[in-house]
C-alpha cells in the first residue's frame, strides 16, 4: 500500500513536470510569425487588400504556411470574417490577400490581424499557431472630405440577381435623410448616428446606363446620388465552330447569346487561344475571329474561346482537322447557251482548293412550279443539259459545291435566270357562243378562254375566226382579232354556219376550234328549275339524251347584274349527267342563271334545262313602290307593278299587306301582327308573287290608315320601313264631285269664250262713247280748202239769254221713231234786235243720243255770220234731209263757204271739254244754262242753212224744239 502511494506520487510529478516545460514551450514566439503587415483600400472593387512578409526564412528555403485572418466591424469584438489562407513561402516573399467587403468599406470601421502556423511535412513537430498580430485599423471615413451627405458605393457592377448594400454617411446629427431607388423610398438599417445602410436584393436590370440610387435631406436641398450598374449574367457562347474555303484562313463564329446589357467600355470581350500554337489573340467582334493558318501546314488545331467582362469569365473548346473543315466558296460565271423551246445548256466557274480537290456540284432548276435536281463532280469548269423544257417558259437554275472527299457544307447558291424559246400554240381555243335574233338575222356572240401558258407556247397575238356558210358553201368570212381580245360579235342570216377559231403567236396557229351556229333557236320553251347553292356552289344535274351526244356545255354569268354577264361556261363528257359549278364571283343574295345544252353529232348545241338559284339566299333588303290608286270611302287599291323580283336577293314567296287603323280591327282573310316596335296591326298574306294589286276594302268613312308592303321569302321578309298614309273620303264627295266638276268645267269655259269675244260683248252690250273729235260727221265735212275746221268750243259760244222748258217725259220724241213720226226741227229764237255778243248761236240736234239728263246739260253758242238777217233765220231742214244734204254737198258746198264763215263749235253733252284740242279750252270756262234734256248733235256750217239776208246782224239764242213747244 504504501508503495502504491510512493509510486503515484511519482506520476505526479513527472506530469507536472512535463505540463510546466510544454507551456514554456508554448510560450515562446514562432519563429516564422507574419511580420511588416501593410493594409490598402480599393474603393472602386470595395476590396481590403493585405500584404505581408515571413522572416528567419533560409536562403532558398520554402515553407508551407497556413494564415489565419481576422476582419471585425465597427469594433475588434465584432468579427464579421474569419479565413485560413494556405500558401507557400519563400526566403524573402511578400505575401498578398485581398477581400472584398459587402458594406462599402466607406460606411464603417473596419479590423483587420492574422496568425499563421506550418503546415509542412518537412517539419515533423505538431502545427502550432503563432501569437495574433496587432489590429490593423481601417477607417475611410477621415478621408471622405466636408461634404454634408455621401452615398456609396459609387459606380458598382454586379450581376443581376445579386444581393447589394448602400449606404450613406451624413456630417449633419439629425437622421432626416431618406433614400430612393428609381424613384421609390427605400427601407434601411442604421449603423450609427450619421450611417444607414440598405440591402437591394435580387437587383434587376433596368437600362443599360445603370439604375440610379439617390438620397436627400428632407427639410433641405442636398440630394446625393450613385449608379449601380448592373449586367446581365454572361452567358457562355455557343455553335462555336471553324472553318476554311481555301486552306489558308480559318473562319471561326459562334453565338455569343444574349448581350449583357452594359455599355461597351463595360461589356465582355473574346479571345481565341490556340494550344497547339501557343497562339492567343483578342476577337475584333462578338461572334466571328478569322485565323491565319500555320505556313508549316498544321492540320490539327485546339481552340479556347473565352468570353470574359468584370464580373466573369466563360470558355468553350474545340478540336478539328483543318481538311475536314473545307467549306467552299460559291461557283461564278454561271451562263445559258443553245436556249431552246425545250432544251438549255448551264455551265459555271469554280474556286480552286489546293491541287487535288474535287468539288461535288449541285444543279436545281426551278420552272412550273416543279423543282429538278441533279449532281455533277467538276474540279474548275461545270456542264449541264436540260431538256424537256416547256416553251416560251421562264426557269430558275442554281448551283452550289461542296468538298467531295471530305464533306462539310454546301458552298453558297449561285442563281440565274433563262426564258425558253416560243412555239407554235399546242392546243385550240375553248369556244363557246351566245345567239340573239334581231329583225330576221342572228346576232351571234362568240367567247373563246384565253389558253393557258402551257398551250400557248408563246404570247398569243391574235385570233383568226373563219364563218363557212354551209348552204352555200362557197362563201366564207375570215375575221381577225387582236389579243387580248376574248369575245366577237358577228350577224349571220338564217342559215347554217361553221365557224373556226384558231390562236396564233410569232411561231405559228394553234389547231381549230370548230362550232356550228343555226338560224333555229332551238327549244325555247323550256320550263326554269330552282337550285339550291351551297358554299362548294351550285349541284346541277340532267337527265341523259336518248339521241347521241358528243358533249354538254353548262353556261352561266359570273355578274348577271353587269350588262356585260361574263359569260362562264364548262365543257362536260357525253356521259356526265352532273355537275358541281363554282366559281369565285358567286355573291350571297345573287341570282345565277344555269342553261344546259347538249352538242350534237353535228356539232351543233340545243338548249336542255335551264337552272337558277342563289348561292346563299338573303331576306330582301327593300320593298316596292306601291301606288295607291281608286281612294273611295270604303275602299283603296295598291299596285306595285315596277317591282322586279328577278333582282331581289332571293326566291320571292309573296308579299305581306300590313294595314293600322284607329279602330285596331281586322277583317276577314286578316290577321294581326305585332311589329318590331310593338305596335299592332293587321296583315295580310297573299301567296301569289306574281300578284302585284291588291284591293283593301271594308274601311270606314272619313277614316285615317296606314298601310305598309312588303315581299317575304324562305329566309324572311322585307324591312318593316315607313307606313304610308291615307284618309278616305266621306260617302257624299263622289257625288258632289260628279255635279261641281261639269258646273265648274262649263263656268270655265263660258269664261274662256266670253273672254275671247269679249270685244263683241262690249260692242253689243255697253258700247263705248264716241269722241266728238273722231265722229264721222266731221271727217264729211273736213276737206283740203277747210283744214281749220274744228268741232265747235264752249269758250267761242256766249249765250245772252236761257229759256228752260219743261216738258212731260212722254212727249219726248226720239229720233228713232217711224218715218210716221213728226221730225224734230231746228227753230231760231230771237229775243232781242240787237246782240252785243260775239256771234250768235246755234243749238243743234244730236242725231246719237235722244236722251233725257236729269241733273244738267250745256248748250253751246255756234258763231253765225252776222250778215244774215234774224228774220230770215227759220226752220233750217230735218234731221234726215240735213245727214242727205251733208253727204251730198262734202266736197262742194264746203268750198263755196269763205273760210271765215265755217267757224263751229261743239256743244258737248255733258257740258265739259273731254276731248279735241285741250291746249285751246277755257281755264274757268262759264257755267252753261240748265237745259230740260238733251238732243242729239253735230256740226254744220251755216251756209247750208238758205235763209235771205238782212240787214239786222243780231240774234238771239238758238233753241231745238220739239213738236208743240213754243218759245216767248
Amino acid at each position: 500500500m504504501a508503495l502504491f502511494s510512493v509510486l503515484q506520487t511519482t506520476f505526479l510529478l513527472a506530469s507536472l513536470s512535463l505540463r510546466t516545460y510544454q507551456t514554456e514551450v508554448w510560450s515562446e514566439p514562432l519563429p516564422w510569425a507574419p511580420e511588416s503587415l501593410k493594409v490598402s483600400i480599393n474603393s472602386t472593387r470595395q476590396c481590403l487588400h493585405l500584404q505581408w512578409s515571413v522572416h528567419n526564412l533560409a536562403y532558398h528555403q520554402e515553407l508551407k504556411m497556413v494564415f489565419q485572418i481576422e476582419i471585425s466591424r465597427i469594433k475588434t469584438s465584432n468579427v464579421i470574417w474569419v479565413e485560413d489562407y494556405s500558401t507557400t513561402v519563400k526566403w524573402n516573399q511578400v505575401l498578398h490577400w485581398s477581400w472584398e467587403s459587402k458594406l462599402p468599406l466607406e460606411c464603417a470601421k473596419h479590423f483587420l490581424r492574422m496568425r499563421s502556423a506550418v503546415d509542412d511535412a518537412k517539419t515533423p513537430e505538431q502545427r502550432f499557431w503563432s501569437n495574433w498580430s496587432s489590429w490593423e485599423e481601417v477607417d475611410v471615413q477621415n478621408s471622405l472630405g466636408h461634404e454634408p451627405l455621401f452615398v456609396f458605393p459609387k459606380d458598382k457592377l454586379v450581376e443581376e440577381g445579386s444581393n447589394v448594400t448602400i449606404c450613406y454617411v451624413s456630417r449633419s446629427q439629425q437622421n432626416n435623410i431618406s433614400c430612393y431607388l428609381e424613384g421609390v423610398r427605400m427601407q434601411g438599417e442604421q449603423l450609427g448616428p450619421n450611417v444607414s445602410m440598405f440591402n437591394l436584393n435580387h437587383v434587376a436590370f433596368i437600362r443599360e446606363t445603370g439604375t440610379n440610387i439617390y438620397c436627400k435631406v428632407d427639410q433641405g436641398d442636398v440630394i446625393k446620388g450613385v449608379v449601380l450598374f448592373v449586367s446581365k449574367v454572361l452567358e457562355e457562347p455557343k455553335d462555336f465552330s471553324c472553318e476554311t474555303q481555301d486552306l489558308t484562313t480559318l473562319n471561326c463564329t459562334w453565338d455569343p447569346g444574349r448581350d449583357t446589357g452594359l455599355l461597351k467600355q463595360l461589356s465582355q470581350s473574346y479571345t481565341l487561344f490556340e494550344s497547339f500554337s501557343g497562339k492567343k489573340i483578342l476577337c475584333k467582334h462578338k461572334s466571328w475571329c478569322s485565323w491565319q493558318v500555320a505556313p508549316e501546314s498544321q492540320e490539327t488545331y485546339n481552340f479556347t474561346l473565352t468570353a470574359e467582362n468584370n464580373l466573369r469569365k466563360r470558355s468553350v473548346y474545340l478540336l478539328f482537322n483543318l481538311t475536314h473543315r473545307v467549306h467552299p466558296k460559291a461557283p461564278f460565271n454561271v451562263l445559258f447557251k443553245n436556249v431552246s423551246a425545250t432544251n438549255a445548256t448551264m455551265t459555271w466557274k469554280v474556286h480552286t482548293i489546293g491541287n487535288y480537290y474535287t468539288l461535288l456540284c449541285q444543279v436545281d432548276l426551278y420552272g412550273e412550279g416543279k423543282v429538278t435536281q441533279h449532281n455533277i463532280s467538276v474540279r474548275v469548269d461545270g456542264e449541264h443539259l436540260f431538256g424537256g423544257l416547256e416553251p416560251d417558259t421562264q426557269y430558275m437554275a442554281q448551283v452550289r459545291c461542296a468538298n467531295a472527299n471530305r464533306f462539310w457544307k454546301w458552298s453558297e447558291w449561285t442563281c440565274q435566270n433563262f426564258t425558253t424559246a416560243e412555239a407554235a400554240p399546242s392546243e385550240a381555243p375553248d369556244v363557246w357562243r351566245n345567239v340573239k335574233s334581231a329583225q330576221g338575222d342572228c346576232v351571234v356572240t362568240l367567247f373563246w378562254k384565253p389558253l393557258l401558258k402551257l398551250q400557248a407556247n408563246g404570247k398569243i397575238l391574235f385570233y383568226n375566226i373563219v364563218i363557212e356558210n354551209l348552204d352555200r358553201s362557197s362563201i366564207s368570212k375570215l375575221l381577225s382579232i387582236p389579243a387580248p381580245a376574248n369575245g366577237t360579235e358577228v350577224i349571220l342570216d338564217q342559215c347554217l354556219y361553221q365557224i373556226h377559231v384558231t390562236a396564233n403567236n410569232s411561231v405559228g396557229t394553234s389547231p381549230a376550234s370548230v362550232i356550228i351556229v343555226s338560224g333555229d333557236p332551238g327549244n325555247t320553251e323550256v320550263e326554269e328549275e330552282r337550285v339550291k347553292g351551297t358554299e362548294d356552289g351550285f349541284s346541277l344535274s340532267w337527265k341523259p339524251q336518248p339521241r347521241n351526244v358528243t358533249g354538254y356545255i353548262v353556261d352561266w354569268c359570273d355578274h348577271p347584274r353587269d350588262p356585260l354577264c361574263d359569260l362562264q361556261w364548262k365543257n362536260l363528257g357525253p356521259n356526265t349527267t352532273s355537275t358541281v359549278v363554282s366559281s369565285g364571283a358567286f355573291r350571297p343574295g345573287v341570282r345565277y342563271n344555269f342553261r344546259i345544252y347538249g352538242i350534237s353529232t353535228e356539232r351543233v348545241p340545243y338548249l336542255l334545262e335551264k337552272k337558277t338559284g342563289y348561292s346563299q339566299e338573303l331576306a330582301p333588303s327593300d320593298n316596292p313602290q306601291v301606288v295607291m290608286s281608286n281612294l273611295t270611302s270604303h275602299s283603296f287599291t295598291l299596285s306595285w307593278k315596277d317591282y322586279s323580283t328577278e333582282s331581289q336577293p332571293s326566291f320571292i314567296q309573296g308579299y305581306h299587306v300590313y294595314l293600322k287603323s284607329k279602330a285596331g280591327q281586322c277583317h276577314s282573310g286578316w290577321e294581326k301582327a305585332v311589329l318590331s316596335d310593338d305596335a299592332v296591326c293587321c296583315k295580310y298574306k297573299i301567296d301569289n308573287p306574281k300578284q302585284k294589286t291588291f284591293v283593301v276594302e271594308n274601311l270606314q268613312p272619313e277614316s285615317f290608315y296606314e298601310f305598309l308592303v312588303t315581299p317575304y321569302t324562305s329566309v324572311g321578309e322585307g324591312p318593316h320601313g315607313a307606313f304610308t298614309k291615307v284618309t278616305t273620303p266621306d260617302e257624299y264627295s263622289p257625288i258632289l264631285i260628279r255635279i261641281i266638276l261639269p258646273m265648274v268645267f262649263c263656268i270655265l269655259l263660258i269664261t274662256i269664250i266670253c273672254y275671247l269675244k269679249s270685244q263683241w260683248m262690249k260692242e253689243k252690250c255697253y258700247p263705248d262713247i264716241p269722241d266728238p273729235y273722231k265722229s264721222s260727221v266731221l271727217s264729211l265735212i273736213k276737206s283740203k280748202e277747210n283744214p281749220r275746221l274744228t268741232i265747235m268750243n264752249i269758250k267761242d259760244c256766249v249765250p245772252d239769254s236761257i229759256e228752260v222748258l219743261n216738258k212731260q217725259e212722254g212727249t219726248r220724241k226720239s229720233l228713232t221713231e217711224t218715218e210716221s213720226t213728226k221730225p224734230t226741227y231746228l227753230y231760231l229764237l230771237p229775243t232781242e234786235t240787237s246782240y252785243s255778243g260775239p256771234e250768235p248761236c246755234i243749238c243743234f240736234e244730236n242725231f246719237t243720243y235722244n236722251q233725257a239728263a236729269s241733273d244738267s246739260a250745256s248748250c253751246g253758242h255756234v258763231p253765225v255770220p252776222p250778215k244774215a238777217p234774224p228774220s230770215q233765220l227759220g226752220l233750217l231742214t230735218s234731221p234726215e234731209n240735213l245727214l242727205k244734204s251733208l253727204e251730198k254737198n262734202y266736197m262742194n258746198s264746203l268750198g263755196e263757204i269763205p273760210a271765215g264763215e265755217t267757224s263751229l263749235n261743239y256743244v258737248s253733252q255733258l257740258a265739259s271739254p273731254m276731248s279735241g284740242d285741250k291746249s285751246s279750252l277755257p281755264t274757268n270756262p262759264p257755267e252753261p244754262a240748265l237745259c230740260s234734256e238733251y238732243k242729239m248733235q253735230m256740226a254744220i256750217p251755216l251756209g247750208l242753212a238758205s235763209a235771205p239776208s238782212s240787214g239786222s246782224s243780231s240774234f238771239s239764242s238758238i233753241t231745238l224744239l220739239d213738236e208743240g213747244e213754243h218759245y216767248h
